[in-house]
């Protein structure tokens, strides 16, 4: 019995451990290109929380990582996270959008379905 127990135990660790969702360690990338109405926003900063579904709020202190995305050339408003695990995350960006002059910020939930996905997702800001 005692035997029996233990396999259970150890069988019941393995199962759970090996289904972890969301965060580094895994194979899938997120492609993310900073916009406000239709137009690049580069040198955004690009923060990402895992786990989430909804917006975490403005507070960026409670964000898994962060970029910052290119400003020249195919890398303009364009930025990777990269090693991520199937599950979901929210992008959520803040930039200046120098045509107006403003700060612009703004996010998105984003789920990864597949542990090979690579996404190319479009980051909406707002003044």
């Amino acid at each position: 019995m005692r035997y029996t127990c233990f396999f259970l135990f150890a069988v019941l660790v393995a199962t759970t451990s090996s289904c972890k969702k969301n965060g580094t360690g895994g194979e899938a990338e997120i492609g993310c290109h900073v916009k406000h109405h239709g137009i690049l926003i580069p040198g955004a900063r690009i923060y990402i929380k895992y786990g989430a579904k909804e917006f975490p709020g403005k507070d960026v202190s409670v964000y898994d990582d962060n970029k910052v995305t290119g400003t020249v050339g195919e890398s303009k408003a364009h930025t990777h996270f990269t090693n991520l695990l199937r599950g979901n995350y929210y992008l959520y960006s803040i930039g200046y959008d120098s045509a107006i002059s403003k700060t612009v910020s703004g996010g998105i939930p984003v789920e990864i379905k597949d542990s090979h996905e690579h996404l190319e997702i479009d980051v909406p800001v707002t003044e």
